[in-house]
């Protein structure tokens, strides 16, 4: 038996590397820009007490709030980008953490700035907005600020506050160095009957093995370890959500998802709504539930079995270097300026492909307002990962359109806009793959594929949000949030949401204590309301209907510039509505009969 093991950082290929030098040159780069920033948060504070000073004094200190943010912006960026490359690295552990308090010195250095724009007197901002033309492009996001002036303390008590995020962080702080850098994780037997070191990446990929001695080893083994955590990490849990549920009360936000929600202008109602919607089609899942269950010709259908392909193991295996071509052929009907960014990101190193000792486990999209939109990836090469690439450039291209058509003041875009694109982009590489499959077979696998995203996007993402929801209720009236507490809320809900056709297994009771998306504050739901949203924007590119594409363009450049609610009434669905979830289950009803119509013709 040989043991495998990933790569050191200094052994991958740099062409498999992201390029951070047009952030900074060097790591002595950021040290000087580390300082600046430092002086500059010194200066920004002889603008408290201006804002009542005429529309020229209160647009100085508006900018010079910005302009601090903008450049403290890349210096997080590079020092986060850095310490996730290879999270074992003490030097680079140190600086994304002086960088984190930086950001918590010019959080308290302009902690007033919001406080005092809302204590001056009716009107005075509007009477600005009319004498001083510069102004005119802040109106919306100044709207938005007074909107908020029954949820935001005096300048002194924001500056309290502010003061310790760090604090507040140590929750999620914490749960990812525990996560990421310290937990160490057996070797497992893989198919070819290597001793492999398990890894947040190589799990994934264990599980959709068509040997289910490996996914249940590995199934087994992951949550050994998390076991064996239980009470840390329930603790640490507990912190963040007692944290949200302080910051919220101490607002006089009526919760933590009110006020998480109203940050985007969200109402609750279209939270509550797409749980209800979710749960009242889970009969519609559990009939794929259970169609997996028959395929594979199991007594009994457990949570490991649930990734593996039902048709046995696909031949839709892509290199890094095949996905790009798919990649470019998927998301062809995007057009020629879509094209060109993704041309950006292919040759310009934006991505980091392949998995190392100590890197970041899953995949993302980062970077700020003056930096590229960098992709972290684990490659590993299957169907799975070539729809990772296009999700996240999803997320880059969306960041790059956005910081080339708005100002810095709208330069990003809110979270709840954030996963459409992303899951436009799988949905355009579903109607690609099945549109040139050959056999019934590759329909099978796509269909599968599909269907198995859709499971993970909008029902397990659901049923995320209701156990979010659920435990953050919880905590405000006052449950401990032990180990226990949780295990049991999440097994109960688990087995609701996959129904008498899954065996509910011990070890899925601990799931809730790997997911870094329960640090994210009420993050979890926008996944599946991006992905019914984004399923009726890919129907109407691939039917390319007349302004659909300039539509979908506009959107993707829009960035903060309106409310989310109303740039996704402009690009054409309305999300307060709940029948654009209804449209998607239709869809996945459908592609279930495809799926169950090509398995047909495999017996035939």
């Amino acid at each position: 038996m040989s043991q495998n093991e990933l790569p050191s950082r200094q052994e991958v290929d740099p062409k498999l590397t992201w390029d951070l030098t047009p952030i900074f040159a060097s790591d002595q780069a950021w040290e000087e820009a580390f300082e600046e920033v430092k002086d500059q948060i010194k200066e920004v504070a002889q603008y408290q007490g201006t804002l009542d000073q005429g529309p020229k004094a209160f647009q100085q200190a508006l900018e010079a709030n910005l302009d601090l943010s903008r450049k403290l912006e890349s210096v997080y960026v590079y020092s986060h980008l850095k310490h996730d490359q290879d999270t074992s690295n003490g030097d680079y552990q140190a600086l994304e953490d002086r960088a984190r308090g930086l950001l918590a010195q010019a959080a308290t250095a302009t902690a007033w700035f919001q406080p005092e724009l809302l204590a001056l007197e009716e009107g005075k901002v509007a009477s600005y907005l009319d004498q001083n033309p510069d102004l005119e492009v802040y109106r919306h996001e100044l709207n938005q600020q007074l909107a908020k002036k029954d949820h935001v303390l005096d300048a002194d008590k924001e500056g309290l506050l502010a003061g310790a995020s760090e604090i507040f962080s140590s929750g999620s702080q914490t749960f990812n160095i525990l996560n990421n850098a310290d937990l160490t994780f057996p070797l497992v037997q893989n198919e070819e009957g290597d001793q492999v070191r398990l890894s947040h990446g190589l799990y994934g990929q264990l599980l959709e093995s068509t040997d289910r001695n490996v996914r249940r080893q590995a199934f087994e083994k992951l949550y050994e370890v998390y076991q064996s955590f239980n009470n840390t990490l329930a603790s640490t849990l507990q912190t963040e959500v007692k944290k949200n549920n302080y910051l919220a009360r101490v607002h006089n936000y009526n919760s933590a998802r009110h006020q998480a929600l109203s940050n985007n202008n969200i109402p609750e109602s279209v939270h509550e709504t797409l749980i209800e919607v979710v749960n009242d089609n889970l009969p519609l899942f559990h009939r794929y539930l259970a169609l997996r269950k028959k395929v594979l010709g199991l007594d009994e259908l457990h949570m490991y079995d649930l990734y593996t392909p039902i048709a046995g193991e696909s031949s839709l295996k892509y290199t890094f270097e095949e996905a790009r071509e798919e990649t470019y052929k998927s998301l062809a009907k995007l057009g020629p300026d879509y094209k060109a960014v993704l041309d950006r990101a292919f040759q310009d190193r934006w991505i980091d492909v392949v998995e190392n000792k100590g890197k970041r486990s899953g995949a993302y999209s980062s970077g700020g307002y003056d930096t590229n939109p960098y992709v972290l990836l684990n490659w590993h090469d299957s169907l799975d990962n070539l729809y990772t690439l296009v999700h996240e450039l999803g997320h880059s291209v969306h960041s790059y359109f956005t910081r080339n058509s708005q100002p810095y003041i709208y330069g990003d875009y809110p979270i709840f806009l954030a996963e459409i694109a992303s899951t436009t982009n799988e949905n355009l590489l579903t109607h690609y793959l099945l549109e040139n499959a050959q056999d019934p077979l590759t329909r099978v696998h796509v269909l599968n594929h599909y269907l198995d995203g859709f499971k993970g996007t909008v029902f397990r993402q659901t049923q995320f949000a209701e156990f979010e929801h659920h435990i953050h209720q919880a905590a405000a009236e006052g449950q401990p949030l032990t180990g226990h507490y949780l295990n049991q809320t999440y097994g109960e809900l688990n087995d609701r949401y996959y129904g008498d056709s899954v065996v509910n297994d011990d070890q899925i009771f601990f799931e809730w204590s790997r997911i870094p998306h329960f640090y994210m504050n009420y993050y979890v739901y926008q996944y599946s309301t991006g992905f019914c949203a984004a399923t009726a924007l890919a129907d109407k590119l691939v039917k390319e209907e007349d302004g659909a594409l300039g539509a979908y363009l506009g959107y993707l450049k829009s960035g903060d510039s309106d409310y989310p609610i109303e740039i996704m009434k402009k690009a054409g669905v309305d999300m307060t509505n709940k029948a654009y979830i209804e449209r998607a289950m239709k869809v996945f009803e459908e592609r279930l009969g495809q799926l169950e119509d090509a398995l047909a013709e495999l017996k035939d």
